[in-house]
């Protein structure tokens, strides 16, 4: 019965960031988003979806480190937008923008949630991942 209301009543939260809790309290205040979690093998991953055309703007990963160009083996939560491929290219320096993991490195880049990126800037890139998506959907 416990698990039962627990699955009716609280939105899972598998982020041990506490940026990329921000994030997705973001997406539900601005665009009534709700984190998605689709695998069940890797249940810390979700993704961000236009709730009027189901297209998804944002997908949240943990990955390790050197999947995405870092020194290092440990787990980092990361971010992926969708921007302009013009955008992407200009974007893309290894540092704070990277080519895309597991997406089409032309349209989507990712970020890390490390704090790397001001937050305001990371609300910023996501409010065009779902502009880009809402005008895909019309």
């Amino acid at each position: 019965i416990l698990i039962d209301i627990v699955a009716k009543c609280f939105e899972p939260n598998f982020f041990n960031n506490s940026l990329t809790s921000q994030v997705v309290e973001y997406a539900k205040n601005t665009y009534g988003s709700t984190a998605e979690y689709l695998w069940e093998e890797t249940s810390s991953n979700a993704i961000l979806r236009n709730k009027h055309n189901n297209k998804w703007y944002a997908v949240l990963l943990m990955v390790e480190r050197e999947k995405i160009g870092l020194i290092g083996e440990d787990l980092v939560e990361i971010i992926n937008l969708k921007a302009q491929p013009c955008e992407v290219e200009n974007l893309i320096d290894g540092k704070k923008y990277f080519p895309a993991y597991h997406m089409n490195k032309k349209h989507w880049y990712t970020m890390c949630l490390d704090g790397s990126i001001p937050l305001e800037e990371i609300y910023k890139r996501l409010d065009v991942s779902y502009k880009l998506v809402c005008q895909k959907g019309k």
